[in-house]
Formats: C-alpha cells, sequence, structure tokens
C-alpha cells in the first residue's frame, strides 16, 4: 500500500524550523506541515529583504511558511538572524507570548554553501585556507545552533514531550573516519553531531529528545540549478553528454532524497510517543525511514549513504 502522511499527526503541535528558507529546511517545515503542525519559519531571507544573508537566492521564509499552510499546517514566518542573540532572544518571547511553549525545535541553519566552495576548492589544508571564510563556516553552523539552544530550549521543556532535531552532514559513525573537505567544515559537521549528545544530555530530565539527523544528497534548489534540473526533471542530470554543456550527476546522484524526505524523518519522529529512545543519536533520514516506514514524494526510500 502507498504511504501517505497522516494530515493530523502533529495537529495542535507547535514547532519552530530555525533556517526554514531553503533546501532541508524547507523540507522540515513542508513535511511539518503535512503533518498538520503549526510551523514558526526563521530565516534571514524574506520579502523585506535578505538581512545579511550569504546567499543571493529569490527563495524566502514566505513562500516556505505558504507551502506549510497549503499542505495542510500553519506556516508562519519570522525573518530572524540565528548569528544576533538579540534577534533570538525576541523570538523566543515572541513564541512564549503566543504559544507559552513550543512543541518541535529542528534546528537546520547552515549558510555557508559558498564558503565551502566547489569540488575544486576542497582538500584545501588549513594554512592556505582563508581563515576568516573558515571562522565563519564555524560561527554560521555552530554559534546559531548554540544561539538557538539557548534562547529556545526553555519554551521545549515547559512541557514534557519535546524534540530537537539538530541537522548535519553525515552521522556520527560515517563522520569519525571521513575527512570533510576542509578542518573548518569537518570540525563544523561533527560539532552538530556533538552537540545533539550534548543538548540530549541535558534535555532527558525534562522528557525531552535531541537528536541529529542527516539527509543523504540532497535535491536542494541549489543543487537542482546546479545540474539545469527541476525536481520533476532531476533524473536528466544523471545523462551522459547533456545538451547545453549541462555536466552529468555522477552516479550517486541517483539515489538522492528530496528535502521533504528528511524532513518527514523529523515528522516521524515528532509524532512518535516513544521518541526517547532516538535520544542522543545520529541517524540518517534513510534510518528513520526503514524505521517509520514514510517514503520521500516520489514513494521511493533511497539511501545516499549506501553505496549498493
Amino acid at each position: 500500500m502507498t504511504w501517505s502522511p497522516d494530515p493530523d499527526a502533529l495537529r495542535g503541535r507547535v514547532a519552530v524550523v530555525a533556517g526554514a528558507t531553503r533546501g532541508a529546511g524547507r523540507g522540515f517545515a513542508a513535511a511539518l506541515g503535512e503533518a498538520g503542525a503549526t510551523v514558526i519559519c526563521t530565516g534571514r531571507s524574506s520579502v523585506r529583504g535578505r538581512d545579511g544573508s550569504d546567499y543571493d537566492r529569490p527563495e524566502t521564509i514566505e513562500e516556505t511558511a505558504d507551502l506549510v499552510s497549503e499542505l495542510g499546517g500553519t506556516g508562519i514566518a519570522v525573518q530572524a538572524d540565528h548569528l544576533d542573540p538579540e534577534q533570538v532572544r525576541r523570538l523566543a518571547q515572541r513564541l512564549r507570548d503566543e504559544y507559552g511553549h513550543i512543541d518541535v525545535l529542528v534546528n537546520d541553519i547552515w549558510g555557508a554553501e559558498l564558503l565551502k566552495g566547489g569540488p575544486a576548492q576542497w582538500n584545501t589544508p588549513v594554512w592556505e585556507h582563508d581563515l576568516d571564510d573558515g571562522l565563519r563556516i564555524l560561527r554560521l553552523a555552530v554559534d546559531t545552533h548554540l544561539i538557538t539552544a539557548h534562547h529556545l530550549l526553555p519554551l521545549l521543556i515547559a512541557r514534557p514531550g519535546g524534540l530537537l532535531v539538530e541537522v548535519t552532514d553525515g552521522t556520527t559513525g560515517i563522520n569519525a573516519s571521513w575527512y570533510r573537505i576542509s578542518a573548518f567544515y569537518d570540525l563544523a559537521k561533527a560539532a552538530v553531531n556533538r552537540l545533539a549528545f550534548s543538548l540530549g544530555h541535558e534535555l532527558a530530565p525534562y522528557g525531552a529528545t535531541a537528536v541529529a539527523v542527516t539527509p543523504g544528497w540532497l535535491r536542494s534548489e541549489m543543487m537542482l540549478d546546479n545540474f539545469g534540473v527541476t525536481e520533476a526533471t532531476w533524473r536528466e542530470a544523471l545523462a551522459p553528454d547533456r545538451a547545453g554543456g549541462l555536466p552529468t550527476a555522477p552516479e550517486g546522484f541517483a539515489r538522492s532524497e528530496s528535502p521533504r524526505y528528511v524532513g518527514r524523518a523529523a515528522a516521524a519522529l515528532a509524532a512518535d510517543p516513544e521518541r526517547a529512545r532516538w535520544n542522543q543519536r545520529s541517524v540518517t533520514s534513510a534510518e528513520l525511514a526503514r524505521a517509520y516506514g514514510f517514503t520521500d514524494i516520489d514513494g521511493s526510500r533511497p539511501d545516499g549513504w549506501h553505496d549498493g
């Protein structure tokens, strides 16, 4: 039987997706919305301006919030720079005034895709890497998560059952034996996995759960643009000798996933009354798909971390 989301699984729950403008963040917000949640979508890129965003991209938090509502939830866009503690403090106060608590916090903030560079810049040793760029990678990937946790986790523990999802690239096990692009990127992604472990320790006495979740090869807007395809036509990127000089995607792209897939992983965790069994763990979207039975939007269960 074809899997489909339960539109009432998270009805009445309040979720915050920090970094919801595009990519995995939009996927998390959409999946929580299709499960009926109220989703506060935060980020820098808004119809009111980019607010210092590192990306010159068209996507906005308002578009994400509208998608949440279209899918059956309630989407609310709140512009916030999560590197600015005062902005995040104001966000927390607004949530406290309007809801009194939150049930789910997805910490998806990143923003350093351009600073990471392309394959030609990978494997640059730390003494040759631009120091300012490297330190900003860490600020965008780690400081933002700590600032957000500091201000929003008090709302998550206001009543038992809260869920924190820390989003990174690669599980603890995968990253332990695989150098990731540069010393700065490697440290950033390993740190977020460890942060879920640390915060899970601190949240457990309050009946809350923290899990680090990683997507596989994500078909983000930026990735689709890179290969000159859309979500509807992404398989064309695998064709050899593409017209117009468009690049051919590596073979592994066949196991890529839409942002909704990892989003459904968070929604499944949030709907599970036994979610505490995942506390402090580091898992992939595919692992959670196998555990909970959900699928990607095309009905498949891709595993971008599996070689076979």
